[in-house]
C-alpha cells in the first residue's frame, strides 16, 4: 500500500515538470507556465538593450514599476556564437538569471538568419562567407544583405545555433520556467523585391508546387484567406504545375513563392528547437500597409493575404503574430484571430493608446497579451498609461483565465471615430460608450480623442466586473416581462490574491444615480456589479 503515496507524489511532480505549453480552454487558447495559466503583460527591449548586462542593470527596475511580468528579448547570433562551433551563453544566463532576481518572464527573440529581412546579426564568420552563405539578389542580379533561404548551407547553422540555444536552455532553465515562449527569427520578408532572384531561387521557381502546399489548399479551400484564394481560383483551381501555372504571373505570384520557402525554412529551425526543448513557438509579421506592392514592404512574411502559406509550410510553428506599426488595432487582429490561430501581439509601438488596447486584445479577442516596443525607454515608468493598465490586469489575470473561453468576457475599444459598442453577456446588454460622448468634460470639444477602452466579465447571473479607462455603460435586460436593468450595488475595490475587496459603494453621483456605470479618462480602475430586472 505504501507505493500508492508515492506514486501520486511522481505524477504530480511529473504534471509540474511540463515544460510551458499552450492549452485550449472552450474557445480560448492559453499559456501554461508552472502548471497555471499565464497572461503576459509584456514589454520589448529595444534591440540593444540587452547586449549589455551593466545597461540592462538600470532597466529591471523600471519594468517592475510598470508591472511588466514578461520581457520580450533578442539573443543575437553573433554573439551566442563567435567563432563557429563555439557557444557562448553569458549573455544568455544573465538575462535569465537577472530575470529570475526581478521575478519576470522572458520571451526569447532569436535573432538569426534573419531580423527585419536583413541579416544583420548573423555573425562574422556567416557575413564573410559569402560563397558559402550565398545572398538574394535582386532582379537585376545585385545581392542584398540577407541570406538566402534556398541555402542549406545557412540553414544548417542556423539550426546547429538554436539547437544550441535551446538545449543550453532546457539544462540551465527546465525547472524554473523563466523562458517561456521562442519568437524564431524577427519579421520575416524580402526586399527590395518580391521575392529572390538568386540562380538557386530562380531554378526552385520554375519546379511545381510542393504537393504538401496543393494538399493544404485542397483540404482548406473554404477557409483560405481571400487573396489567395481568389489567385489560385482565377488560375483554375489547378492542383499542380508551377508557381506561375498555379497562381499566375505577377508579384502575388512571387510573394507566395518565396512566403513558402521562409515558411520551410523556419518550420526547419522550429522543429530542430522543439525536439530538444518544446517551447511555444511563434513568427512575428512587419504588416504590409494598403497600396504597397510586395518588395517595397517585406514581402513574403506571415501577413494575413498568405498566413494560409505559412500554416501549410511552419506547421511546427504554435501561431503568427503582428507587429502593430499600423493604424486599425481591430481589423489587423480580426485577419490574425482564427480558430487556427490564437492572438499574442509580440511588438506594438510604445504610444499612449497601448493602455486601452490591451484590455481590448485581451478582453475581447481573449489574447495572450501584448509588449510596447522600447519600453525601458521611459522616464517616468509609473506615469505611464501602460503602467496603469498592467496594474489593473496584474489583479485581474486569475479572474481572466478562468473565464477564457466561456463565453463570459468581452472587450470594448473607443476613440472619436467609433465611439459605441454593444456586448451581451448573460441575458443583459449592455451598450459600452467612450466617456466623453457624455459631454461632461471640455476635452470632448477637442478635435481628437485619446482611444479608451475596458473589458466586462460575468462573474454570476447578475453579477459583472468591469475594468479599464474612459468608458461609460448602460444596461438592459433581455427578459421581455423584465425589459429594464437597474444598478442593485456597484463598488469600486481591488483584487488581491484573487479574491475582491471592495472598496466605496458608487450607487450615488459617481453612476449618476443608477444611471451608468463610469470609469472617467484619465483614470484606470475595476469597479463590481449587481443588477436586478424590474
Amino acid at each position: 500500500m505504501r507505493c500508492f503515496p508515492v506514486l501520486f507524489l511522481f505524477l504530480t511532480l511529473s504534471a509540474f515538470a511540463q515544460p510551458p505549453h499552450l492549452l485550449k480552454q472552450g474557445t480560448a487558447t492559453q499559456l501554461i507556465v508552472d502548471g497555471k495559466p499565464f497572461l503576459v503583460l509584456g514589454g520589448e527591449l529595444g534591440n540593444s538593450s540587452a547586449s549589455d548586462m551593466n545597461y540592462m542593470q538600470l532597466v529591471w527596475p523600471k519594468l517592475q514599476q510598470m508591472h511588466v511580468n514578461t520581457v520580450l528579448t533578442p539573443i543575437y547570433w553573433e554573439l551566442l556564437e563567435p567563432q563557429e562551433g563555439k557557444f557562448d551563453f553569458t549573455l544568455v544566463d544573465n538575462l535569465i538569471n537577472d530575470a529570475r532576481q526581478h521575478q519576470i518572464k522572458l520571451i526569447l527573440l532569436w535573432f538569426g538568419a534573419w531580423k527585419n529581412s536583413m541579416s544583420c546579426y548573423a555573425p562574422g564568420w556567416v557575413k564573410t562567407a559569402t560563397k558559402r552563405f550565398p545572398r538574394i539578389q535582386d532582379r537585376k542580379g545585385k545581392a542584398h544583405e540577407i541570406l538566402t533561404p534556398f541555402d542549406k548551407n545557412t540553414l544548417d547553422a542556423d539550426v546547429r545555433a538554436f539547437s544550441a540555444l535551446m538545449r543550453h536552455i532546457r539544462e540551465t532553465d527546465e525547472r524554473q520556467q523563466t523562458v517561456i515562449m521562442i519568437q524564431v527569427e524577427n519579421e520575416i520578408g524580402m526586399l527590395p523585391d518580391a521575392r529572390d532572384h538568386s540562380p538557386i531561387a530562380n531554378v526552385a521557381f520554375e519546379k511545381p508546387v510542393p504537393a504538401s502546399l496543393m494538399q493544404y489548399l485542397q483540404a482548406n479551400k473554404a477557409f483560405l484567406a481571400p487573396a489567395l484564394r481568389a489567385a489560385w481560383q482565377t488560375n483554375g483551381s489547378k492542383t499542380s504545375g508551377t508557381w506561375e501555372a498555379v497562381f499566375g504571373k505577377g508579384l502575388a505570384t512571387d510573394e507566395i513563392f518565396i512566403a513558402w520557402h521562409f515558411a520551410q525554412y523556419t518550420n526547419q529551425i522550429t522543429k530542430a528547437g522543439k525536439a530538444i526543448y518544446p517551447l511555444p513557438m511563434f513568427v512575428n509579421a512587419a504588416l504590409n500597409r494598403p497600396n504597397v506592392k510586395p518588395g517595397d514592404y517585406p514581402s513574403g512574411g506571415p501577413l494575413p493575404h498568405i498566413i494560409d502559406i505559412w500554416k501549410a509550410g511552419a506547421p511546427a510553428l504554435d501561431f503568427l503574430a503582428p507587429d502593430f506599426y499600423n493604424p486599425d488595432f481591430k481589423y489587423w487582429n480580426d485577419l490574425y484571430s482564427r480558430k487556427d490561430n490564437l492572438l499574442f501581439i509580440p511588438e506594438i509601438r510604445f504610444e499612449p493608446s497601448d493602455a486601452a488596447k490591451v484590455f481590448y486584445a485581451i478582453g475581447h479577442y481573449e489574447g495572450l497579451g501584448l509588449s510596447p516596443f522600447s519600453i525601458e525607454s521611459t522616464d517616468k515608468p509609473t506615469e505611464e498609461p501602460i503602467a496603469k493598465s498592467y496594474a489593473i490586469l496584474a489583479q485581474l489575470s486569475p479572474l481572466i483565465q478562468a473565464s477564457q473561453g466561456k463565453k463570459v468576457m468581452n472587450g470594448m475599444l473607443f476613440d472619436k471615430k467609433t465611439t459605441i459598442d454593444t456586448i451581451r453577456l448573460g441575458s443583459y446588454t449592455f451598450t459600452c460608450k467612450h466617456d466623453y460622448t457624455l459631454g461632461w468634460s471640455p476635452k470632448a470639444k477637442e478635435d481628437e480623442w485619446p482611444m479608451t477602452g475596458g473589458l466586462i466579465i460575468q462573474t454570476g447571473i447578475d453579477e459583472f466586473t468591469v475594468a479599464g479607462t474612459g468608458i461609460v455603460i448602460t444596461c438592459t435586460s433581455d427578459k421581455p416581462e423584465t425589459p429594464n436593468a437597474g444598478i442593485l450595488q456597484l463598488d469600486e475595490g481591488k483584487y488581491v490574491n484573487g479574491i475582491w475587496k471592495p472598496g466605496r459603494r458608487l450607487n450615488g453621483d459617481q453612476d449618476h444615480q443608477g444611471r451608468h456605470i463610469r470609469i472617467p479618462v484619465g483614470e484606470y480602475g475595476i469597479q463590481k456589479l449587481t443588477l436586478y430586472r424590474y
